[in-house]
């Protein structure tokens, strides 16, 4: 009779090796979607990221920038 840790052992490291393959599938396809953005425009420069940034804290701080800013 086999041991059940031995199956167990097996089925974990068959979830790890699944899991890391659909970690690795979803960061591919989120790299091509941000590259897709990058080409579209769909972009918010660090000045405007930096400015709103800044704005925390403050009594006025500004609205979240938007693509193209």
């Amino acid at each position: 009779m086999s041991d059940p840790r031995n199956q167990f052992e097996e089925e974990s490291a068959a979830f790890d090796a699944e899991a890391e393959v659909a970690a690795e599938a979803e960061f591919e396809a989120a790299t091509e979607r941000g590259l897709a953005d990058i080409e579209a425009g769909r972009v918010v420069s660090h000045e405007a990221v930096k400015r709103w940034l800044m704005s925390w804290g403050t009594d006025n701080p500004l609205p979240p920038p938007k693509c193209g800013e």
